[in-house]
């Protein structure tokens, strides 16, 4: 038996930090987990994609990338092959397979980006562009958006 005991990690949204990649990207990167705090090789982020926003295409070597869309609605393409998504649906794409998401829907896509092993993606993340995660992320991020009032 592992002796060892993990301390768990709570952050909020408060907490996380955002980034662009690159300047002209109309999607963000917030980072909830990654290697230096998980201790394990994998990021764990929420992506921020603006209205029409998009990834750039892009694979990966080794890792698997997963996404899960929590709000909004756009186009999942991978090697080619273009599916729906919207709040509630599950993406999973394979080591070396060419993806992008777009959104194709009206206001902001958010999804949960899980990439196991890292492979080196949360340091690209911190390599870009620090921004903050505004008023609509928030709301979002924490649920009150889909409060509904008494």
């Amino acid at each position: 038996m592992d002796s060892r005991c993990m301390i768990p990690v709570i952050k909020s949204p408060k907490d996380y930090r955002a980034y662009r990649i690159s300047p002209h990207d109309t999607n963000r990167l917030a980072i909830v987990f990654d290697p230096a705090i998980a201790d394990a090789s994998l990021t764990f982020c929420v992506e921020i994609f603006d209205e029409g926003g998009k990834t750039p295409p892009n694979r990966h070597q080794i890792a698997v990338e997963m996404f899960f869309i929590l709000k909004g609605e756009g186009m999942a393409i991978c090697d080619g092959k273009i599916v729906p998504i919207r709040a509630g649906d599950s993406l999973l794409v394979p080591p070396t397979g060419i993806h992008e998401i777009r959104n194709t829907g009206r206001g902001r896509l958010y999804a949960l980006c899980f990439m196991v092993p890292n492979e080196d993606f949360a340091e690209l993340i911190k390599s870009g562009t620090p921004v903050e995660l505004d008023r609509e992320d928030l709301r979002v991020l924490y649920r009150t958006d889909a409060l509904v009032p008494c």
